[in-house]
């Protein structure tokens, strides 16, 4: 399979020739149809520029149009999102092309390939992208290999650190649903071997599961009654069961704000993480500093030099470089502040990485050479 992850399908598909049709192959609720969304954006369309056309609902006519005479000759009349297409510049969304009749996929022929339809064709700027679910267990018809080898094909394959990404950029996902992932990633997609008719979580479920929650304000409350039910529904039992008591230990209740508000007040609970929840904690803080603050008052600085020194040396090096080098920081004035009050915590680490290897140099002048010797 050519699989590939979203990054790279990103970066692949914005250096591809636009008259190039992209063909995306993948299961359900991975977010193909969003990832379309995403690079038509990246490539410089609105969404009111992106035309999304579900091919299963179509019939033939619905591509091709309808006849009309002017009384000596016939002629197609396209529909008008067909001349859209044609006239300006767009992003031409194909979804579920292997769900379409033989007869429509037929009629798609000419619009992959030759970018045209009935003598009409495509804006040399539109561009032309198709999604399919590929694979035996759903219901769908055989792709034409001639069809098929009109496209640039990719089996998108989107990583668990794809999903988070988009979820905490986007906050279209709580994030306790999104630590509980980052924590648990085999329940992020529908288990392989699932039973047929089976409720079972997918990326797209997360999604609606957090809105479903939020809508009803028992999203941080996981002990009330309905929180419970409510999950059930869009994931499944055992995901539920997993997430219902992740959301229930008080260790994952900390949040950002609460670390720059009062970090003694939250303290004890850092202290009793792993160092994969401090991870996602990290994680936390650097979003909340970067794309809520934006700026550090001294009583903040102060909460988050407090925050450092409690990390592990290998974690305080993470937590320096997301909240430096990361995406959002580009602002110079953020970066000093965070360097005036949290780079001695970071010295501190490699002073005693330094400590540590004269200790051993002392216990053995020759360890050096020794290792130099092995080396080789």
């Amino acid at each position: 399979m050519t699989t590939m992850s979203i990054k790279t399908f990103l970066s692949v598909a914005n250096i591809l020739p636009g008259d190039i049709s992209i063909l995306l192959r993948g299961p359900h609720g991975i977010g193909k149809s969003q990832v379309v969304r995403r690079i038509a954006r990246e490539l410089g369309f609105s969404d009111d520029d992106i035309i999304d056309r579900r091919l299963s609902q179509l019939s033939e006519g619905d591509l091709i149009g309808l006849p009309s005479t002017d009384g000596d000759v016939t002629r197609f009349c396209p529909p008008d999102w067909i001349m859209r297409a044609c006239r300006t510049p767009v992003c031409l969304f194909l979804d579920e092309l292997n769900r379409g009749t033989n007869e429509v996929q037929q009629a798609a022929f000419q619009l992959v390939l030759d970018r045209e339809l009935n003598g009409h064709k495509l804006h040399p700027q539109t561009r032309v992208f198709s999604a399919v679910n590929a694979s035996a267990a759903y219901n769908v018809n055989e792709m034409d290999p001639a069809l098929l080898d009109r496209f640039w094909t990719i089996d998108l394959t989107p990583t668990t650190e794809d999903w988070t990404v988009w979820a905490r950029s986007t906050g279209a996902v709580h994030d306790t649903i999104i630590d509980f992932i980052a924590s648990n990633e085999r329940w992020l997609d529908c288990p392989k071997d699932s039973e047929p008719g089976k409720v079972t979580p997918s990326r797209r479920s997360w999604e609606r599961m957090s809105r479903a929650l939020t809508r009803a304000n028992i999203v941080e409350n996981p002990n009330d009654a309905l929180f419970y039910p409510v999950c059930l529904g869009f994931v499944g039992t055992e995901a539920t069961i997993a997430f219902h008591g992740f959301a229930k230990t008080i260790d994952n209740q900390v949040t950002g704000e609460e670390i720059l508000r009062d970090y003694d007040k939250v303290k004890k609970k850092v202290m009793k993480l792993g160092q994969e929840r401090q991870n996602i904690l990290i994680e936390k803080v650097s979003d909340y500093i970067t794309k809520t603050l934006k700026t550090l008052d001294d009583r903040q600085g102060e909460n988050l030099r407090k925050f450092m020194v409690d990390l592990p040396g290998e974690l305080r090096v993470s937590a320096w470089s997301k909240m430096t080098q990361g995406s959002g920081t580009d602002n110079l004035e953020l970066s000093k502040q965070v360097h005036k009050h949290c780079v001695q915590t970071i010295l501190e680490v490699f002073g005693v990485a330094a400590d540590a290897a004269v200790k051993a140099l002392s216990a053995d002048p020759d360890a050096a050479g020794k290792a130099k010797k092995a080396k080789k």
